[in-house]
């Protein structure tokens, strides 16, 4: 009979130290998306990523993982997620998600945000804003969920009610439990499903990612077997937070507010962490 893996349950000091490594991470994070400018190219992006990472004294838990070589992934116009930084120069209108994770003291963080350099286009500032509320959906449903699955049902009911253009939400690729490693059990799908799943109680973290597009599901990937493309070349938009589920609420480890500003108008209200 098929086991489910098995889930990493925190302490509150263990929590408490991926805090850390969140706000390490939101820092890095901050600074990456502040130097997104039209010229700039993917490589200086990831160098100014790092920089923070070694100021703080912290290491990526990007770098080197199955052998991908840099910090942080950027996935520009159709490429959907492990997007390689390199010597490609933004152009005025691209859209790019960054995604970056940091470790400090063996605890992981793991966070994704969309910027546009140069002039937006309508349609892409769009894409990245219900992508990031879809997000925001997914993680203020945590908050009271009896299993995991309420997650991406949450998701789902929000991208399917959005007017407009509808956007797909990826199935390949989905978030995960964070802890020891970057990438552990349980899956967080984006989507409603009838595997719902663990259940969702005090020790819990996850890393919650919807990814979003604009035409087709179908993707690919490319030569160097990282960057992951619509097969459409239509644009796509990632955005991604860690959280904490402790005995007295949720707690967002990679934004410096916990979330507060973004859960407290969908009536969640999160909790600072305690030892």
């Amino acid at each position: 009979m098929f086991r489910q893996p098995k889930v990493e349950y925190k302490t509150g000091e263990q929590m408490l130290v991926m805090r850390d490594a969140g706000l390490v991470l939101s820092r890095a994070l901050d600074e990456a998306v502040a130097a997104v400018r039209v010229g700039v190219t993917t490589a200086e992006l990831n160098g100014v990523f790092e920089a923070v990472l070694q100021e703080e004294g912290a290491t990526s838990n990007f770098l080197g993982y199955h052998g991908f070589p840099a910090s942080i992934c950027t996935s520009v116009n159709h490429e959907v997620v492990h997007g390689i930084p390199g010597g490609y120069a933004l152009q005025d209108g691209d859209i790019i998600s960054i995604d970056g994770g940091a470790v400090v003291r063996g605890w992981h963080s793991d966070s994704a945000r969309t910027v546009i350099a140069g002039t937006p286009r309508p349609e892409d500032v769009r894409l990245s804003r219900i992508t990031e509320e879809a997000m925001w959906r997914g993680i203020a449903a945590l908050a009271s969920a009896r299993f995991v699955g309420d997650i991406g049902a949450a998701i789902d009911d929000y991208v399917s009610s959005v007017p407009g253009p509808a956007l797909g939400i990826l199935e390949d690729y989905v978030g995960h439990g964070i802890g020891t490693q970057m990438h552990q059990a349980p899956d967080v799908l984006n989507y409603r499903s009838s595997n719902r799943a663990p259940k969702v109680r005090p020790g819990l973290c996850l890393a919650i990612e919807p990814m979003l597009v604009q035409g087709g599901l179908q993707t690919t990937v490319l030569d160097d077997d990282w960057t992951v493309v619509t097969t459409d070349g239509r644009r796509a938009s990632q955005w991604e937070h860690s959280v904490a589920v402790h005995d007295a609420g949720i707690w967002v480890l990679s934004a410096p507010d916990g979330g507060a500003s973004r859960l407290e108008p969908l009536g969640v209200t999160p909790v600072p962490l305690h030892a």
